[in-house]
């Protein structure tokens, strides 16, 4: 006896909780999906490393055999300007010189990439006007690129997802969630092909030492913002129309941002996303009091509703009977 009602008080308080205990496994599950992702990349990444630390390791101990005149430390103070300068764009190469950091169209660029807040990390600010203006211009902008954003999605959704879902519907009459199910999935082959697969083999044949896994890496750590910075388009020795290109490589991620947008946009509307988000959310309830007081009301009304009707339905008619008189001559007291 005892058992079955222990049994029944924790059903009952599992689906009183049931969205809490739905978000407890959402959490959980976030934890165990990061934890996996550590682990794989420690164990793909790990021994390249090491390896690329022992070929540094050796070349530099063969370089201090070959010039016995310059010590370790003196190379280390070296090493270490030169690779603080890299991490702001600024490459002590000969064949390197020739590409600016802060001319207008790098420039355009990097404002692109924080606003969108990609931050590719390969160019920084150098001086402290520059870092200064660069938090007060991402304060204002990064806000205002949002609500760019939402403004234009909120309209191409208009005529890429929602008039066409409709107008199939109404024009086969075929079930809606089919219809937005196939027009999603449509729009992400689209989205892929042309953000991801064509920019891909044009990147693989401008850059000359990206292949074409690397160029669709490149474009798919650009469009979902996340923005490593280890692979940057337009920084080759010698660029052929390096202006335009940067120009050309802004417009792309401003176009396939949008897109992106639009696409996620399009398959979070989809009837049976929704439902799986409503499972975790928590659940509206209205006050105690405030149901209370609905309740009081209600039964307040209803009850003066129903002394109304009963004493409409039991009145009587007046005890004395007025005649209704045609004209004044007709009254007895004036005759």
């Amino acid at each position: 006896m005892l058992q079955s009602l222990a049994s029944n008080s924790c059903v009952r308080l599992i689906q009183s909780h049931k969205s809490t205990w739905y978000f407890v496994s959402l959490v959980l599950g976030y934890v165990l999906y990061l934890i996996f992702g550590a682990v794989v990349f420690s164990s793909v990444e790990l021994p390249y490393e090491d390896l690329l630390r022992q070929e540094l390791s050796a070349i530099k101990k063969q370089f201090l055999q070959e010039n016995e005149c310059l010590s370790e430390e003196r190379l280390e103070r070296f090493l270490k300007k030169a690779l603080d300068a890299s991490n702001y764009g600024v490459s002590i190469l000969n064949n390197a010189s020739a590409n600016w950091n802060w001319d207008f169209t790098s420039a355009l660029f990097f404002a692109s990439t924080v606003l969108s807040t990609t931050g590719y990390g390969h160019t920084a600010p150098l001086s402290d006007g520059g870092k200064a203006f660069c938090i007060i211009y991402s304060v204002i902008g990064i806000p205002f690129t949002l609500l760019f954003l939402t403004a234009v999605v909120q309209r191409i959704m208009v005529f890429s997802t929602r008039s066409p879902i409709m107008y199939i519907h109404r024009r086969w009459g075929l079930s809606k969630p089919l219809v937005a199910i196939v027009h999603a999935a449509v729009l992400a082959t689209l989205a892929v092909s042309c953000f991801f697969l064509i920019p891909a083999a044009i990147f693989s044949a401008l850059e000359e030492n990206w292949n074409f896994l690397e160029s669709f890496y490149f474009c798919f750590i650009s469009l979902s913002t996340i923005g490593l910075g280890d692979y940057v388009p337009g920084e080759a020795t010698n660029q052929r129309f390096r202006e335009l290109y940067k120009v050309g490589i802004t417009v792309y991620l401003i176009l396939g941002l949008i897109v992106m947008l639009v696409v996620l946009e399009t398959f979070c509307e989809l009837q049976q996303l929704k439902q799986l988000r409503k499972i975790f959310y928590l659940k509206k309830e209205k006050p105690q009091d405030r149901l209370s007081i609905l309740e009081h009301d209600h039964l307040s009304f209803t009850t003066v509703s129903n002394r109304s009707t009963v004493y409409t339905e039991g009145k009587t008619q007046p005890f004395v009977c007025v005649p209704t008189l045609a004209s004044p001559n007709d009254d007895p007291m004036i005759q």
